[in-house]
């Protein structure tokens, strides 16, 4: 995998020691939007826990592929399919990935990243969080937002199906204005998942048949 896809996945969206002048043409949300938004709230809190298969569009079109799993508060675990040996765990406050093809790992604090939006024990989008805009397409939902203290940093869209509302894709769109994109299928939510699945081991020290993920 590209390193900027994944500091794209993982730090875009800091926190600001400073707030940024905001957007020039703020979104200001109809009834129907504020509605949407506190549905979409709603259902984000229902979802404690899922299980699923990903497929990840970097920037420059470079797909991956793999498995999901994601328990709030705080714990995800992006487990790519072989030959990619690439890495991501979130657990105990921090996101750590593993580069592969730098043979690098990182970590940054969880409530930094965009994830850590959809890793909080309470969702909220509002207050430390802004929505940017409410796209509706038929059949689906999308929802654009950036940290309040923040925004010209970036932004992440969540994509849904709705009637009903089901959580489908993420977008993350960086300073640059380039985007990565995660879709999820085959989702299951729910399930109660080992502790260890979400504390990070360097793949380079896994004896062979030793994921934790399957």
């Amino acid at each position: 995998m590209n390193r900027r896809t994944l500091l794209a996945l993982l730090t875009l969206l800091p926190v600001a020691a400073q707030a940024q002048t905001p957007p020039a043409h703020r979104f200001v949300p109809t009834a129907r939007d504020q509605a949407d938004i506190a549905r979409v709230e709603a259902y984000l809190n229902t979802l404690r826990s899922f299980r699923a298969r990903f497929l990840q569009v970097a920037p420059d079109g470079t797909t991956s592929e793999g498995n999901a799993w994601l328990e709030r508060p705080g714990r995800l675990r992006f487990e790519y399919d072989k030959p990619n040996a690439d890495l991501l765990v979130a657990g105990f406050g921090s996101a750590v990935w593993f580069d592969a093809q730098l043979k690098q790992t990182t970590s940054v604090p969880l409530a930094t990243t965009p994830l850590g939006i959809l890793l909080s024990d309470t969702i909220r989008l509002s207050g430390d969080v802004t929505v940017t805009g409410i796209n509706r397409e038929p059949g689906e939902l999308d929802i654009a937002m950036v940290r309040t203290s923040s925004p010209g940093d970036g932004s992440l869209t969540l994509v849904f199906n709705d009637q009903p509302l089901a959580l489908r894709q993420w977008a993350v769109t960086d300073q640059q204005h380039q985007e990565t994109r995660v879709s999820l299928f085959n989702l299951q939510p729910g399930g109660d998942f080992a502790a260890s699945l979400f504390q990070f081991q360097d793949p380079r020290l896994r004896e062979p048949g030793q994921g934790q993920g399957h």
